[in-house]
């Protein structure tokens, strides 16, 4: 660790503000298919579970399907600091482990899905629309839980990530590229983070 990351690090130990438990970092699948990418991925999946995370999410945009598949064996294959719930675009299964991956299925489809399955609910009678509660709701999603920090790279957009469950999310958008990203870039989300005043939408 450099001169630099390791005042960061102290920096971060000191700070009174709380870490986020549960971070999301977005990226692209063009950010996945640069030399090194994974191996970036692997360690920042380290650092997060360092620095106070109990939970991450990785959601990988993809505007080529055909490359899901490929990606899904790479993640598969990721040396990672704890278990993984890969989901893709098809899946419906909720994502339960500290690691969680979502690989081509974005915020739209997600909660699209999650309607029409309770739509169908209704349609059986199964459950009264006076029913249908933010809980009702979340718990259909294949990622339910709510980040605390959402992290992208590269550009200020989120990439159809997470719609419903990043509403009060503490968003952090670094102008630098993934395959550039390192333990720096991670602890200046975080102390950023912990800088914050999160006001829940108030």
């Amino acid at each position: 660790m450099g001169l630099y990351d390791a005042y960061l690090s102290v920096r971060h130990r000191l700070h009174d503000g709380t870490p986020p438990t549960h971070v999301a970092i977005v990226i692209t699948e063009r950010d996945l298919l640069a030399d090194g990418a994974f191996e970036t991925l692997a360690s920042t999946l380290r650092w997060g579970f360092e620095y106070g995370a109990e939970r991450v999410t990785v959601s990988v945009s993809v505007l080529d399907p055909a490359v899901v598949p490929s990606l899904v064996r790479e993640f598969r294959r990721l040396d990672a600091p704890h278990p993984m719930s890969i989901r893709g675009p098809d899946d419906t299964e909720p994502a339960d482990a500290p690691i969680r991956v979502n690989v081509g299925l974005g915020g739209k489809a997600e909660f699209a899905a999650a309607v029409r399955d309770l739509a169908g609910d209704v349609d059986a009678g199964e459950i009264g629309p006076e029913e249908i509660h933010e809980e009702t709701i979340a718990d259909r999603l294949v990622f339910p839980a709510e980040p605390d920090l959402v992290i992208k790279t590269g550009a200020e957009r989120l990439s159809d990530f997470a719609i419903w469950q990043s509403v009060y999310a503490e968003l952090y958008f670094t102008d630098v590229n993934w395959r550039d990203f390192r333990r720096r870039d991670y602890l200046r989300a975080v102390l950023d983070f912990q800088d914050r005043q999160r006001r829940f939408g108030r």
